[in-house]
């Protein structure tokens, strides 16, 4: 089995380069990598040609949403992946997603990869594997990663909701793949969730054994120009509910996999959550 792994790019060329680098040397099996190039950039698409490496491109920034859909036409393979330029694919990544796939014997999944990262991503972070080596490419050790990053003891998570993440090809079509109103991508994770969630999808699982390094928003950290979208509240008035209400309710984020989804659990804390929602809702449609 073969996976489109599409990685959109902006003025990132050394971590992309060791992105590829790690999903050619790291997979058990040659998977198809498609490149969307945001922007006018000769070093990397000089990279892409000589790497023989699949790509489209665009001469400006059109945002991780649009690159994303754009890269994914071109893909051959039965499933579709998505994935930043700052990760790094551990050994065996794809191994333990492919054996997962085969065991669910469906297309009406996402999975997404665990992350190690140097630092929580938020307070009260459960969801990622804390282990620093190194916030950037100046302090990364590579081989304190390579021979540490399978003894960490963790577990299957329920209602992932971010990147790397696989769904299967026919569904990506079904729902149109990413929504570019959430252009340059905040919040387009939970917003691709929901498309999923109306589509009958109620297997939202986070892989414990397949796992990546990610150095962190590295893209915008870079690029301090990059305009922010208020991703949250564009998801509030498409969908009348907060983001938080949604990963919280009915993806259950962070709890342990141990089934499928069902429909959200209505108890009073649903009930005063979804009350706030609303108020929420139309608060900021009467003053957006």
């Amino acid at each position: 089995m073969k996976i489109s792994i599409i990685i959109p790019t902006f003025n990132n060329f050394s971590y992309l380069k060791l992105c590829i680098d790690s999903i050619i040397k790291n997979s058990e099996f040659k998977h198809e990598i498609i490149i969307h190039l945001n922007g006018e950039d000769k070093i990397t698409e000089n990279y892409l040609l000589n790497k023989n490496l699949l790509y489209t491109k665009s001469d400006i920034n059109i945002g991780l949403c649009s690159g994303v859909n754009l890269a994914s036409q071109k893909s051959t393979q039965s499933y579709i992946m998505y994935s930043h330029d700052d990760m790094y694919f551990l050994p065996g990544w794809d191994n333990h997603l492919i054996n997962e796939i085969n065991n669910l014997k469906t297309k009406f999944f996402y999975l997404s990869l665990t992350h190690i990262s140097y630092m929580p991503m938020h307070k009260g972070d459960l969801q990622h594997i804390h282990f620093d080596c190194g916030k950037d490419l100046n302090d990364f050790n590579e081989k304190k990663l390579l021979d540490n990053y399978s003894a960490f003891k963790f577990r299957d998570l329920q209602g992932s909701h971010w990147a790397p993440h696989v769904v299967h090809k026919d569904l990506w079509n079904k729902i149109g793949g990413f929504s570019e109103e959430f252009n340059p991508g905040f919040a387009s994770d939970p917003a691709l969730n929901m498309k999923l969630w109306n589509c009958g999808v109620r297997i939202f699982k986070g892989i414990s054994k397949s796992r990546v390094y990610h150095f962190g928003s590295i893209t915008t950290r870079k690029n301090k120009d990059i305009i922010r979208n208020n991703g949250k509240k564009t998801f509030l008035l498409k969908w009348q509910i907060t983001v938080e209400f949604f990963v919280k309710h009915y993806l259950k984020r962070g709890t342990t996999y141990f089934s499928p989804l069902t429909e959200p659990n209505k108890s009073l804390i649903y009930y005063f959550d979804y009350l706030f929602s609303k108020i929420k809702y139309h608060y900021t449609k009467l003053f957006k």
